[in-house]
């Protein structure tokens, strides 16, 4: 079994970071309620980091794209085709240093799902983006059912100081609130860069798939990226292993990609449903408390 806590040394501090289990958050979800009662729960205190996920809060208020109800273009039927099953299969794939099992998918692509999954990729994060192989501009189809994606929050930055005077005012506390997604933002030179929109200052958003491709081939320093932060200082070059350990704690839910929940269902790509998700463990927040180093 996972563990769902662990010690992580930053700069010379010691943060204990542990995952909080709370119910699957399907559109209506009152999140800001399922965050105060969660935090209580475990006693959060001042001065604790509150990492959550973006996604989880993005389906909760159903930002999210039924892709069955999508009709693929050209474009879209040639991006699947062509560049997902032969330029991803084969060449960007082990490129980039994906999985083996990843690119195994990647050389099976389906054809119809994909074309649509493509199509909305253009319509919501552009071409360059829709290029990547999978998460392009943060859209996700993972840990939810049937042909439904999630899009990325269009009020981050809005929606991480909403939740941290939810928790000053419910609890008592003043924490710091990180909205987080666990797709990788990498250190170019003297900064961090993301192949996605975000609104936090220290990561800069930059490029489509050849941003992914190249930092992943030079085996760059990585990262979950922050999409929004509240309440807290935080800079990247000293905070990069927390955010890490905070990825590592979370975990994937039912599978970090369609092929993973699939298999785990033991089911069609569009076959899971929400029933199957809710029997799953999720943990969209995580907390971090910086503890004396003896």
């Amino acid at each position: 079994m996972k563990k769902r806590i662990r010690k992580v040394r930053v700069n010379g501090d010691i943060y204990i970071v542990k995952a909080v289990r709370t119910r699957f958050w399907k559109p209506g979800t009152d999140y800001i309620g399922e965050i105060i009662k969660s935090l209580r729960r475990i006693r959060v205190k001042s001065g604790d980091l509150v990492f959550i996920s973006e996604k989880a809060i993005s389906t909760a208020k159903g930002h999210i794209v039924d892709e069955e109800k999508v009709e693929a273009g050209l474009v879209a039927k040639l991006i699947a085709r062509i560049w997902m099953r032969y330029a991803w299969g084969y060449l960007w794939g082990p490129a980039s240093r994906l999985r083996k099992d990843t690119i195994n998918f990647l050389r099976n692509y389906p054809l119809d799902y994909g074309a649509r999954h493509k199509q909305v990729a253009l319509q919501y994060a552009g071409f360059l983006r829709a290029l990547c192989f999978g998460s392009e501009g943060g859209i996700d189809c993972s840990n939810l059912p049937y042909a439904y994606v999630c899009i990325p929050l269009p009020d981050a930055d809005k929606e991480s100081y909403e939740i941290k005077n939810a928790i000053a005012e419910k609890l008592g506390v003043k924490v710091g609130v990180i909205l987080l997604d666990s797709d990788r933002c990498y250190r170019w030179w003297k900064f961090w860069i993301s192949t996605r929109p975000v609104k936090f200052k220290e990561v800069k958003a930059f490029g489509g798939f050849a941003t992914y491709l190249i930092s992943n081939f030079l085996k760059l320093r990585d990262s979950p990226t922050p999409i929004a932060v509240a309440g807290v200082h935080f800079k990247m070059d000293r905070m990069y292993k927390l955010l890490k350990a905070v990825d590592e704690v979370r975990g994937y839910g039912a599978g970090r990609n369609v092929w993973e929940m699939a298999e785990k269902f033991q089911t069609s790509l569009t076959g899971v449903t929400w029933e199957m998700l809710e029997k799953i463990p999720h943990y969209p927040i995580v907390v971090a408390r910086k503890v004396k180093n003896k």
